[in-house]
Protein backbone atom coordinates (compact mmCIF):
# COMPACT_ATOMS: atom_id res chain seq x y z
CA UNK A 1 0.00 0.00 0.00
CA UNK A 2 1.14 3.44 -0.47
CA UNK A 3 1.57 6.41 1.70
CA UNK A 4 -2.20 7.75 2.02
CA UNK A 5 -1.32 10.27 4.86
CA UNK A 6 -4.40 11.68 6.89
CA UNK A 7 -4.43 15.06 7.81
CA UNK A 8 -2.68 15.68 10.99
CA UNK A 9 -5.51 15.91 14.28
CA UNK A 10 -5.46 15.92 18.12
CA UNK A 11 -7.32 12.66 18.66
CA UNK A 12 -8.32 12.96 22.32
CA UNK A 13 -6.70 9.83 24.93
CA UNK A 14 -9.14 6.84 24.95
CA UNK A 15 -8.98 3.72 26.78
CA UNK A 16 -8.91 1.15 24.40
CA UNK A 17 -11.23 -1.64 24.25
CA UNK A 18 -10.82 -5.21 24.81
CA UNK A 19 -10.72 -7.30 21.60
CA UNK A 20 -11.98 -10.92 21.68
CA UNK A 21 -10.20 -13.55 19.37
CA UNK A 22 -13.08 -16.06 17.75
CA UNK A 23 -12.29 -19.98 19.14
CA UNK A 24 -11.77 -20.94 15.56
CA UNK A 25 -8.96 -19.57 15.38
CA UNK A 26 -7.54 -19.54 18.69
CA UNK A 27 -5.30 -22.96 18.45
CA UNK A 28 -3.32 -21.11 15.93
CA UNK A 29 0.18 -20.29 16.38
CA UNK A 30 0.13 -16.42 14.75
CA UNK A 31 3.18 -15.14 16.04
CA UNK A 32 5.35 -14.29 12.79
CA UNK A 33 9.25 -12.29 12.59
CA UNK A 34 10.46 -9.67 10.43
CA UNK A 35 14.49 -10.47 10.58
CA UNK A 36 15.05 -9.90 14.23
CA UNK A 37 11.70 -8.66 14.55
CA UNK A 38 9.33 -10.57 16.53
CA UNK A 39 5.46 -10.00 15.96
CA UNK A 40 2.96 -11.17 17.92
CA UNK A 41 0.18 -11.13 15.31
CA UNK A 42 0.47 -11.14 10.79
CA UNK A 43 -1.21 -8.12 10.73
CA UNK A 44 -0.03 -4.44 10.95
CA UNK A 45 -1.42 -0.88 9.49
CA UNK A 46 0.21 0.21 5.87
CA UNK A 47 2.10 3.18 6.12
CA UNK A 48 -0.47 6.38 5.87
CA UNK A 49 -3.44 4.58 6.26
CA UNK A 50 -4.32 4.66 9.69
CA UNK A 51 -1.50 8.24 10.33
CA UNK A 52 0.39 6.81 13.31
CA UNK A 53 -2.38 4.40 15.06
CA UNK A 54 -4.28 6.91 17.27
CA UNK A 55 -6.72 7.24 15.15
CA UNK A 56 -7.41 3.03 15.46
CA UNK A 57 -7.48 3.06 19.11
CA UNK A 58 -11.27 3.42 19.42
CA UNK A 59 -11.55 0.75 17.07
CA UNK A 60 -9.61 -1.95 18.76
CA UNK A 61 -6.28 -2.50 21.45
CA UNK A 62 -3.48 -1.50 18.90
CA UNK A 63 -0.94 -3.14 21.13
CA UNK A 64 -2.46 -6.56 19.72
CA UNK A 65 -1.81 -5.60 16.07
CA UNK A 66 1.46 -7.04 15.02
CA UNK A 67 2.95 -3.94 14.45
CA UNK A 68 1.50 0.40 13.34
CA UNK A 69 3.40 1.54 10.44
CA UNK A 70 3.48 5.08 10.71
CA UNK A 71 2.78 7.65 7.75
CA UNK A 72 6.31 8.64 6.00
CA UNK A 73 7.89 11.27 7.89
CA UNK A 74 10.04 13.21 6.18
CA UNK A 75 12.87 16.12 7.71
CA UNK A 76 10.65 19.31 7.18
CA UNK A 77 6.83 19.69 7.33
CA UNK A 78 5.20 19.29 3.79
CA UNK A 79 2.02 20.37 2.38
CA UNK A 80 1.57 17.63 0.08
CA UNK A 81 -0.04 17.86 -3.39
CA UNK A 82 -2.49 20.18 -4.63
CA UNK A 83 -6.30 19.47 -4.49
CA UNK A 84 -8.55 17.20 -4.66
CA UNK A 85 -6.25 14.36 -4.37
CA UNK A 86 -8.14 11.34 -4.05
CA UNK A 87 -10.10 9.35 -6.70
CA UNK A 88 -12.00 6.33 -6.77
CA UNK A 89 -11.34 3.95 -9.43
CA UNK A 90 -13.35 0.12 -10.32
CA UNK A 91 -11.87 -2.07 -7.23
CA UNK A 92 -9.81 0.53 -5.42
CA UNK A 93 -8.93 4.44 -5.78
CA UNK A 94 -5.79 6.64 -7.14
CA UNK A 95 -4.27 9.14 -3.81
CA UNK A 96 -2.01 11.77 -4.57
CA UNK A 97 -1.90 13.15 -0.63
CA UNK A 98 2.30 13.73 -2.04
CA UNK A 99 3.82 12.73 1.72
CA UNK A 100 2.45 15.44 3.35
CA UNK A 101 3.47 15.87 6.87
CA UNK A 102 4.52 17.46 10.03
CA UNK A 103 8.12 16.86 9.59
CA UNK A 104 10.53 14.41 12.01
CA UNK A 105 10.49 17.10 15.73
CA UNK A 106 6.57 17.43 15.48
CA UNK A 107 6.52 13.09 15.26
CA UNK A 108 8.56 12.45 18.00
CA UNK A 109 7.02 14.75 20.16
CA UNK A 110 3.19 14.26 19.56
CA UNK A 111 2.86 10.69 17.63
CA UNK A 112 5.71 8.76 18.45
CA UNK A 113 5.33 9.31 22.41
CA UNK A 114 1.86 8.47 21.96
CA UNK A 115 2.82 4.74 20.59
CA UNK A 116 5.60 4.48 23.09
CA UNK A 117 3.53 5.38 25.78
CA UNK A 118 1.41 2.61 24.71
CA UNK A 119 3.26 0.04 24.36
CA UNK A 120 2.64 -0.17 20.38
CA UNK A 121 5.04 -2.05 18.16
CA UNK A 122 6.18 0.87 15.92
CA UNK A 123 8.08 0.84 12.53
CA UNK A 124 8.52 4.09 11.80
CA UNK A 125 8.59 4.77 7.77
CA UNK A 126 10.89 7.32 6.36
CA UNK A 127 10.91 9.26 3.01
CA UNK A 128 13.30 12.15 2.07
CA UNK A 129 13.88 14.63 -1.00
CA UNK A 130 17.50 13.08 -1.53
CA UNK A 131 19.62 11.11 -0.28
CA UNK A 132 21.06 12.92 2.26
CA UNK A 133 17.66 13.62 3.98
CA UNK A 134 17.40 9.55 4.69
CA UNK A 135 20.74 9.38 5.92
CA UNK A 136 19.55 12.29 8.69
CA UNK A 137 16.14 10.72 9.42
CA UNK A 138 18.28 7.27 10.48
CA UNK A 139 21.17 9.60 12.30
CA UNK A 140 18.33 11.72 13.97
CA UNK A 141 15.93 8.52 14.76
CA UNK A 142 18.60 6.01 15.79
CA UNK A 143 18.91 6.39 19.28
CA UNK A 144 15.15 6.42 19.93
CA UNK A 145 13.25 5.09 22.15
CA UNK A 146 10.59 2.91 21.39
CA UNK A 147 11.17 2.65 17.46
CA UNK A 148 10.76 -1.59 16.83
CA UNK A 149 11.85 -0.83 12.81
CA UNK A 150 12.70 1.27 10.13
CA UNK A 151 10.50 1.21 6.99
CA UNK A 152 12.21 3.30 4.15
CA UNK A 153 9.98 4.80 1.94
CA UNK A 154 11.94 4.95 -1.43
CA UNK A 155 8.48 3.92 -3.37
CA UNK A 156 6.26 6.83 -2.88
CA UNK A 157 4.59 7.49 -6.16
CA UNK A 158 2.34 10.07 -5.62
CA UNK A 159 5.42 12.91 -6.03
CA UNK A 160 6.00 15.69 -8.21
CA UNK A 161 9.44 14.84 -9.05
CA UNK A 162 9.78 11.04 -10.57
CA UNK A 163 13.61 11.40 -9.42
CA UNK A 164 12.40 11.12 -5.78
CA UNK A 165 10.91 7.51 -6.64
CA UNK A 166 14.42 5.69 -5.86
CA UNK A 167 13.19 2.21 -5.61
CA UNK A 168 12.57 2.54 -9.46
CA UNK A 169 16.76 2.42 -10.09
CA UNK A 170 18.62 -0.65 -8.09
CA UNK A 171 21.05 2.14 -8.01
CA UNK A 172 19.46 4.88 -6.32
CA UNK A 173 17.69 2.20 -4.50
CA UNK A 174 21.22 0.85 -3.00
CA UNK A 175 22.20 4.28 -2.74
CA UNK A 176 19.72 5.35 -0.22
CA UNK A 177 19.76 2.31 1.54
CA UNK A 178 23.87 2.32 1.81
CA UNK A 179 23.38 5.83 3.58
CA UNK A 180 20.60 4.45 6.21
CA UNK A 181 22.66 1.70 6.88
CA UNK A 182 25.98 3.53 7.82
CA UNK A 183 23.29 6.37 9.97
CA UNK A 184 21.49 3.55 11.29
CA UNK A 185 23.27 1.58 14.32
CA UNK A 186 19.67 0.49 16.19
CA UNK A 187 19.77 -3.25 16.23
CA UNK A 188 16.26 -2.51 14.84
CA UNK A 189 15.93 -3.97 11.39
CA UNK A 190 15.44 -1.95 7.92
CA UNK A 191 13.06 -2.21 6.09
CA UNK A 192 13.40 -1.27 2.47
CA UNK A 193 9.70 -0.36 0.66
CA UNK A 194 9.67 -1.78 -3.34
CA UNK A 195 7.52 -0.30 -6.11
CA UNK A 196 5.94 -2.42 -8.80
CA UNK A 197 6.83 -0.04 -11.28
CA UNK A 198 9.71 -1.37 -12.14
CA UNK A 199 10.83 -3.71 -14.78
CA UNK A 200 12.27 -6.30 -12.98
CA UNK A 201 11.21 -5.99 -8.73
CA UNK A 202 13.71 -8.66 -8.21
CA UNK A 203 16.74 -6.80 -9.19
CA UNK A 204 15.84 -3.64 -7.06
CA UNK A 205 15.01 -6.51 -4.19
CA UNK A 206 18.66 -8.19 -4.97
CA UNK A 207 19.99 -4.18 -4.89
CA UNK A 208 18.97 -3.20 -1.34
CA UNK A 209 19.42 -7.09 0.21
CA UNK A 210 23.18 -6.09 -0.79
CA UNK A 211 23.02 -2.45 0.50
CA UNK A 212 22.32 -4.06 3.94
CA UNK A 213 18.53 -4.13 4.55
CA UNK A 214 17.08 -6.36 6.42
CA UNK A 215 13.53 -7.18 4.75
CA UNK A 216 11.04 -5.42 2.26
CA UNK A 217 8.01 -4.11 2.63
CA UNK A 218 6.22 -4.48 -1.25
CA UNK A 219 4.61 -3.21 -2.76
CA UNK A 220 3.99 0.63 -3.18
CA UNK A 221 1.20 1.82 -4.65
CA UNK A 222 1.24 1.88 -9.15
CA UNK A 223 1.46 5.14 -10.93
CA UNK A 224 -1.96 5.64 -12.07
CA UNK A 225 -4.30 8.55 -13.39
CA UNK A 226 -8.36 8.76 -13.92
CA UNK A 227 -9.61 11.82 -16.61
CA UNK A 228 -12.58 14.35 -15.41
CA UNK A 229 -14.11 13.95 -18.59
CA UNK A 230 -16.64 16.89 -17.91
CA UNK A 231 -13.60 19.29 -17.61
CA UNK A 232 -11.77 16.96 -19.84
CA UNK A 233 -8.51 17.41 -17.46
CA UNK A 234 -6.65 14.65 -14.78
CA UNK A 235 -9.80 14.49 -11.91
CA UNK A 236 -5.99 14.51 -9.34
CA UNK A 237 -4.59 18.27 -8.89
CA UNK A 238 -1.28 16.48 -8.75
CA UNK A 239 -2.32 15.05 -12.23
CA UNK A 240 -1.20 10.95 -11.41
CA UNK A 241 -1.70 9.57 -7.94
CA UNK A 242 -1.14 6.03 -6.43
CA UNK A 243 -3.45 3.15 -7.20
CA UNK A 244 -4.17 0.45 -3.90
CA UNK A 245 -6.74 -1.39 -2.81
CA UNK A 246 -8.08 -4.89 -4.78
CA UNK A 247 -6.95 -3.62 -7.90
CA UNK A 248 -3.52 -4.33 -7.54
CA UNK A 249 -4.08 -7.31 -5.21
CA UNK A 250 -2.41 -9.85 -8.37
CA UNK A 251 0.29 -7.58 -8.88
CA UNK A 252 1.41 -7.33 -5.16
CA UNK A 253 0.80 -11.58 -4.80
CA UNK A 254 2.94 -11.98 -8.06
CA UNK A 255 5.85 -9.19 -6.71
CA UNK A 256 5.78 -11.31 -3.11
CA UNK A 257 6.31 -14.70 -5.01
CA UNK A 258 9.03 -13.09 -7.15
CA UNK A 259 11.50 -12.23 -4.75
CA UNK A 260 10.55 -14.80 -1.95
CA UNK A 261 11.98 -17.31 -5.24
CA UNK A 262 14.70 -16.13 -5.52
CA UNK A 263 15.66 -14.29 -1.74
CA UNK A 264 13.87 -16.81 0.24
CA UNK A 265 15.27 -16.29 3.48
CA UNK A 266 14.35 -12.33 2.64
CA UNK A 267 11.34 -11.39 5.33
CA UNK A 268 9.03 -9.41 3.42
CA UNK A 269 6.06 -7.30 4.48
CA UNK A 270 3.44 -7.99 1.99
CA UNK A 271 0.80 -5.53 0.86
CA UNK A 272 -1.84 -4.41 -1.53
CA UNK A 273 -5.56 -4.59 -1.55
CA UNK A 274 -6.00 -7.03 1.36
CA UNK A 275 -9.43 -7.12 2.51
CA UNK A 276 -9.81 -10.70 4.09
CA UNK A 277 -8.11 -13.34 5.87
CA UNK A 278 -8.10 -14.79 2.26
CA UNK A 279 -6.38 -12.58 0.93
CA UNK A 280 -3.63 -12.63 3.30
CA UNK A 281 -2.94 -15.70 2.78
CA UNK A 282 -2.24 -15.63 -0.37
CA UNK A 283 0.66 -13.65 0.49
CA UNK A 284 2.07 -15.73 3.54
CA UNK A 285 1.96 -18.76 0.26
CA UNK A 286 3.62 -16.49 -2.05
CA UNK A 287 6.56 -16.21 0.53
CA UNK A 288 5.51 -12.81 3.19
CA UNK A 289 6.10 -13.29 6.68
CA UNK A 290 3.45 -10.65 7.80
CA UNK A 291 1.28 -8.31 5.76
CA UNK A 292 0.02 -4.76 6.07
CA UNK A 293 -3.42 -3.50 6.05
CA UNK A 294 -4.22 -0.35 4.33
CA UNK A 295 -6.82 0.82 2.01
CA UNK A 296 -9.74 -1.42 3.48
CA UNK A 297 -9.13 0.56 6.80
CA UNK A 298 -10.63 3.89 5.49
CA UNK A 299 -14.20 1.85 5.14
CA UNK A 300 -13.91 -0.83 7.58
CA UNK A 301 -11.31 0.49 10.90
CA UNK A 302 -11.46 -2.67 12.80
CA UNK A 303 -10.37 -4.55 9.58
CA UNK A 304 -6.78 -5.56 10.99
CA UNK A 305 -8.20 -7.47 13.82
CA UNK A 306 -10.86 -9.18 11.34
CA UNK A 307 -8.41 -10.17 8.95
CA UNK A 308 -5.78 -11.61 11.75
CA UNK A 309 -8.87 -13.92 13.01
CA UNK A 310 -9.83 -14.59 9.50
CA UNK A 311 -6.42 -15.43 8.79
CA UNK A 312 -6.43 -18.33 11.61
CA UNK A 313 -9.33 -19.18 10.67
CA UNK A 314 -8.02 -20.17 6.54
CA UNK A 315 -4.61 -21.47 8.14
CA UNK A 316 -6.80 -23.93 10.52
CA UNK A 317 -9.21 -25.06 7.36
CA UNK A 318 -6.17 -26.28 5.51
CA UNK A 319 -4.52 -28.30 8.38
CA UNK A 320 -1.63 -25.62 9.53
CA UNK A 321 -1.17 -25.03 13.12
CA UNK A 322 1.60 -22.34 12.60
CA UNK A 323 1.62 -19.61 10.04
CA UNK A 324 5.56 -19.98 9.97
CA UNK A 325 4.61 -23.14 8.40
CA UNK A 326 2.46 -21.96 5.34
CA UNK A 327 5.10 -19.18 4.45
CA UNK A 328 6.05 -19.92 1.03
CA UNK A 329 3.78 -22.63 0.70
CA UNK A 330 2.72 -21.89 -2.71
CA UNK A 331 6.51 -22.58 -3.91
CA UNK A 332 7.51 -25.77 -5.24
CA UNK A 333 9.75 -27.57 -2.94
Amino acid sequence: MSDLETPDQEIPARKMPARKIPDVSSSIDLTTSLGSLQLQAPTATASGCAAAGRELAQFGDVRTLGAVVTKSIMKNPRSGRPTPRMAETPSGMLNSIGLQGPGIEAFLEKDLSWLTENGVTTIVSIAGNNVDEFGELANRLKDVPGIAALEVNISCPNVESRGQVFACNPFSAASVIETVRREWTSSAPILAKLSPDVTDIVEIAQSVVEAGVDGVSMINTLLGMVIDLDRMKPMLGGRTGGLSGPAIRPVAVRAVYQVHAALPQLPILGMGGIRTGHDALEFIAAGASAVSIGTVVFGDPGAPWRIADELGAELAKRGFTKLTDAIGAAHER
